[in-house]
């Protein structure tokens, strides 16, 4: 009985050493796991976490929660000067222009201009006869703000050089009468009345516009059609009147070399003062422009 008492005891221990050994073996990976992964929270490094703490550690941004993915920032709308060039032609009531605009940011444009325009026609006033040839010559500076960041513009400006003139010859027949000052005259047989006159403005003069249309699109597009309208603030007009010759009375006689009259003198004076007046209007010459643009 004794033996067999020893045999059970033996076989007992020898079951239960083997019962250890086999749990021992099932979680050992497990622990080895759980070793690894705390260590490499302990020492932040996600390259001994394993695989999976690689995914959950975020290459970009460190603190944005795990498992989320993340929006690249937008760009934002920058323009340099210099980065596009727009160009165009149009036409306008200063003539015939042509002009270029570079972008400052994203809402302004620089834009530079330069019109002609010629045209010639004959009138009388108060009995002088006048030949006139009317210049447009002009450049032009302007400061485009797009305040909605649309088509719609302001455009306070500067026209840098305005040689915006009337040249004109002028002349009377022989015997014909004519009035300067009030005062009537008969122009002579032998040395009739003539002469030049100009009327000029302002060679410089602020501006301000308003427009739909940008030579410079901020989308893909690169045509444009631009339109505006303004006024040019280019002052009073300036005339000057220059005659020679000699003048008789109304009545034909008293003929005399104006050159030496004072009162004629100060009679074509008084013609410049009323032509000046005649034109004051003017002073704030309204512009209207079409055009086509294409941006490069």
């Amino acid at each position: 009985m004794r033996k067999i008492g020893l045999f059970v005891a033996v076989v007992s221990v020898g079951f239960l050493m083997v019962s250890a050994c086999s749990a021992s073996a099932q979680s050992g990976p497990a622990l080895v796991a759980d070793n690894a992964a705390v260590s490499a929270g302990a020492s932040g490094s996600t390259e001994d976490a394993g695989p999976a703490a690689k995914v959950a550690q975020p290459a970009n941004n460190p603190e944005a929660p795990v498992g989320v993915a993340q929006t690249p920032a937008t760009p934002q709308k920058t323009q340099t000067m210099g980065s596009h060039i727009g160009v165009g032609v149009k036409v306008s009531l200063l003539g015939v222009g042509i002009e270029a605009a570079t972008p400052i940011t994203y809402r302004t444009n620089l834009r530079f201009g330069f019109n002609a325009f010629g045209y010639s026609r004959g009138f009388t006033n108060d009995g002088v006869g006048y030949n006139a040839d009317l210049t447009f010559r002009s450049f032009e500076t302007h400061f485009d703000w797009f305040p909605f960041a649309g088509r719609f513009h302001l455009s306070p400006g500067l026209m840098v050089y305005n040689g915006n003139q009337i040249k004109a010859t002028a002349g009377v027949p022989i015997g014909q009468q004519f009035t300067l000052g009030g005062t009537t005259y008969t122009s002579d047989s032998t040395n009739p009345i003539a002469g030049t006159g100009k009327i000029g403005f302002n060679k410089v003069a602020p501006s301000f516009l308003l427009g739909w249309g940008n030579l410079l699109p901020r989308s893909n597009s690169h045509f444009s059609i631009p339109f505006e309208f303004g006024v040019l603030f280019q002052g009073s007009p300036k005339a000057a009147l220059n005659l020679t010759g000699s003048a008789c009375d109304a009545s034909g006689l008293g003929c005399h070399d104006i050159s030496t009259d004072t009162t004629f003198q100060n009679n074509v004076i008084a013609q410049q003062n009323k032509l000046n007046s005649d034109m004051s209007f003017f002073k704030f010459y309204p512009v209207i422009s079409l055009g086509f643009g294409y941006k490069f």
